[in-house]
């Protein structure tokens, strides 16, 4: 079992593929079952309240929140690392209660914290994960390089991990968590503190495991664009539930139009409650929503709301700081659901630790 995914570059001409995989029998049905799960340490925090969602073979899907909102928790059940207090879970359709064992050789698992080895070289590391899945002796050292050239570790393989540098130990500790070709990859915010330039690496790679192998992923994030960017499903999860589930298409969709985003200085708290007054009382939008210092105006046609709202804010000696027209984004999803931004919620957690 892994902890910690890496960012990767893909090579066009790299290829892999689960034939070279121990052969194992195709599974109807969904690949993931979360009927009701519910966590509740012991100093009673409800980490996860009654979930429950499923996800298809193949598919990636992605439970977006901020931190603190039970993301992690949901994944280490899942991966046999927590134990729920409620509700069932199923992967592959076995029960991750009842079989531990029988899960944790089909599954790949990633952590944020880093699980690598400083002393072995990239090669000795997949190696040696290798040995421990079981992988047959004949085929380990195939495998290795087809990993170590999926990532471009290639060049660094008979290095020591200690000398890569945090993106390479996280491509390596990616790698790790495939060399027995799992069926079922878990990803636990797979690029937190990645550059976007191997963020965007890291999307591309996953894509691709997805393509070449049919994995099935489960990923948790907390931004916005690796979800849309990334993801067949999304389920926005907020204090431990989830409050929507859907396509990035369909969520953005359930926003409806556009929105007139209204800004104001953090000291102009009174203005973005006149100026909410005054957009309802002309009825100048089809829906409001104030989140800190900042107000959005849902309207069908922005471009044509938008004079409309700004003489009506300056009649009530409201007007904005600044304001811009954009279509709906999964952080307009967020705010709609949830009442709050996700900056917001983040804020308000910092000091809560991951869950």
């Amino acid at each position: 079992m892994k902890t910690t995914p890496p960012t990767a570059t893909v090579r066009p001409t790299t290829t892999i593929s689960r034939a070279a995989a121990t052969p194992s029998s195709a599974v109807a049905g969904p690949a993931i079952v979360v009927e009701n799960l519910e966590k509740t340490y012991s100093n009673g925090t409800q980490a996860v309240r009654g979930i429950s969602f499923q996800v298809k073979q193949g598919e990636i899907f992605g439970i977006l929140g901020p931190n603190g909102a039970g993301k992690s928790t949901a994944i280490g059940i899942l991966g046999t690392l927590v134990v729920p207090t409620g509700g069932r879970a199923l992967v592959n359709g076995i029960d991750v209660t009842k079989n531990r064992n029988s899960i944790r050789k089909m599954i790949g698992f990633a952590m944020q914290d880093a699980g690598v080895d400083d002393l072995a070289t990239g090669r000795e590391f997949l190696m040696l994960q290798g040995r421990l899945y079981g992988v047959p002796k004949a085929i380990i050292r195939k495998r290795t390089d087809q990993l170590l050239q999926l990532f471009e570790l290639t060049d660094a393989a008979d290095k020591r991990i200690k000398a890569y540098s945090g993106g390479m130990k996280r491509r390596i500790d990616l790698a790790s968590a495939l060399i027995h070709f799992p069926k079922v990859l878990f990803l636990d915010e797979p690029t937190e503190g990645l550059d976007p330039r191997s963020r965007i690496t890291m999307w591309n790679t996953l894509k691709r495991l997805r393509q070449q192998l049919g994995t099935t992923i489960l990923l948790s994030t907390h931004y916005m664009e690796e979800a849309d960017r990334l993801c067949d499903r999304i389920a926005i999860i907020d204090q431990g539930k989830i409050v929507v589930i859907g396509t990035s298409g369909e969520l953005k969709a359930s926003v409806g139009g556009q929105s007139v985003v209204l800004e104001y200085s953090p000291l102009d708290a009174a203005k973005v409650i006149n100026a909410e007054e005054a957009v309802n009382r002309a009825r100048l939008a089809t829906r409001t929503q104030r989140s800190g210092n900042t107000l959005n105006c849902y309207v069908t046609n922005g471009a044509e709301a938008a004079p409309r709202i700004l003489r009506a804010l300056d009649g009530a000696q409201a007007p904005p700081a600044s304001l811009r027209i954009q279509q709906p984004t999964l952080d307009d999803v967020y705010l709609k659901y949830t009442g709050r931004k996700i900056e917001d919620a983040e804020a308000k957690s910092s000091d809560g630790g991951k869950q």
